[in-house]
């Protein structure tokens, strides 16, 4: 496997389309199982993070084993636990059901998320394929807030929208590797996939660390938006589907901005100054008392979260060619994710919307300064990639061999000697 593909990316968006839906959706999900089944808001809340529970623990069980195992295989697997487990909660109405069922999807949206995490971190070009990503889920779950208030009560509808999502997903894995190929078997080093050393310890653990408690604060308030739009702010739920819809379509341009920026600022910048005012904003929306203030703050919000998101993506990516931080990082997220519910309803409940949303802005402004030292420290040091040959349309790793003691350059050897040879540029990452 070279050290950055050129393949297509749509499989890779469409997967992590499919994979990142369920957590978009969780707001009208959460709300719906409360309406819908007997369940409280705060049961409803620990529905929701177990389902995200389930989605982080195929992340962090699959982080190294995706090329191994090979990523059309676990693709494939991923969609179908998810269009049986979504597909199965939605048309039930027995409490223990929709709940085992919806745990199922969730290690479906995990492994579809694991795999397209291995998939972008791999591209020459991460920041622009999870960007791609981006705007497909924010473009799709934007329609489904547009389209579910109007189609009727019940629990089932967002949760067969993610189902049905996943099984138009299935075609494109037939653009993804198998388990036999050179690129599932063999790291870019050459060595093994069980031995090849993961680089850049220390600052991929940090980052997965901050991305835990970044996914916290953001899906605390996102797992009780629509409560505080209808029960704090007074609106209707289509009302509330409307306010969602505007913030992922402003979501929607600010990953057109951030892919149009690219790296022209860097990656510190973006995530520093990006977390800083997400935390302005989760604390203004938390506050919301009307249709005005809600609205505001949900919008700025989404502007801001999936342009910092895309770059966090790409730092994780940066960080191992092979994709495992990309993975490990994006299931420490998912954790973050499942714990966010709870978290929300538990702090709502006992100190109310706007303390929670002081608490969880006051957490963020923590993280941005480390969040961005970790940006600045691994900016330019990316991962060795290493040579490949292209003979016959095969890859063949290289073995490099250093010399302790470098041979003395002979002048007889004329110009295609090694000091031309020495002199000559490095090739870029394939």
């Amino acid at each position: 496997m070279s050290a950055r593909t050129t393949a297509p990316p749509w499989p890779l968006v469409a997967l992590f389309t499919a994979g990142y839906l369920a957590p978009y959706l969780l707001p009208t999900t959460v709300g719906r199982l409360d309406a819908a089944l007997p369940l409280s808001a705060t049961q409803a809340g620990v529905v929701g993070s177990a389902l995200l529970l389930c989605s982080a623990a195929a992340g962090f069980a699959l982080a190294s084993r995706v090329q191994r195992l090979g990523p059309r295989r676990l693709a494939r697997a991923g969609l179908l636990l998810a269009v049986a487990g979504y597909g199965a909660a939605a048309l039930s109405t027995s409490v223990p059901v929709v709940v085992a069922c919806a745990l199922v999807g969730g290690l479906g949206s995990g492994t579809s998320t694991a795999v397209a995490g291995a998939g972008i971190a791999s591209h020459r070009d991460p920041h622009r394929v999870s960007t791609l990503g981006l705007l497909g889920v924010s473009a799709l779950a934007g329609a489904v807030y547009l389209t579910v208030p109007h189609l009727g009560p019940g629990h089932g509808l967002p949760l067969g929208a993610t189902a049905l999502t996943a099984a138009l997903v299935w075609p494109a894995t037939t653009r993804l590797a198998g388990p036999g190929s050179p690129a599932a078997s063999t790291p870019d080093d050459g060595a093994p996939a069980a031995r090849a050393r993961l680089p850049h310890r220390r600052a991929g653990l940090v980052l997965a660390a901050a991305m835990l408690c970044w996914s916290l604060a953001q899906n605390s308030l996102w797992g009780v938006s629509s409560h505080i739009g209808t029960r704090q702010a007074g609106l209707t739920e289509a009302t509330v589907g409307m306010v969602f819809a505007a913030a992922l379509g402003a979501g929607l341009l600010g990953v057109l901005g951030a892919g149009a920026l690219g790296s022209r600022l860097g990656r510190a910048l973006p995530i520093g100054a990006g977390t800083a005012l997400i935390a302005g904003c989760i604390a203004a929306s938390a506050s919301a008392d009307g249709l005005a203030s809600f609205a505001a703050g949900e919008i700025a919000w989404n502007a801001l979260y999936p342009v910092v998101l895309s770059y966090l993506i790409g730092l994780a990516a940066s960080l191992d060619p092979r994709g495992r931080w990309a993975v490990l990082v994006g299931s420490a997220s998912s954790l973050g994710t499942a714990c966010g519910p709870l978290t929300g309803s538990l702090l709502s409940a006992a100190a109310g919307y706007p303390a929670m949303g002081l608490v969880l802005g006051g957490a963020l402004l923590l993280l941005a300064p480390a969040l961005a030292a970790v940006a600045l420290r691994t900016a330019g040091r990316p991962p060795r990639p290493s040579t490949v040959l292209r003979a016959g349309g095969a890859e063949q790793p290289v073995v490099e061999i250093t010399v302790d003691h470098a041979l003395p350059a002979r002048r007889e050897f004329g110009a295609a000697g090694p000091v031309h040879a020495a002199a000559a540029p490095a090739a870029p990452p394939l």
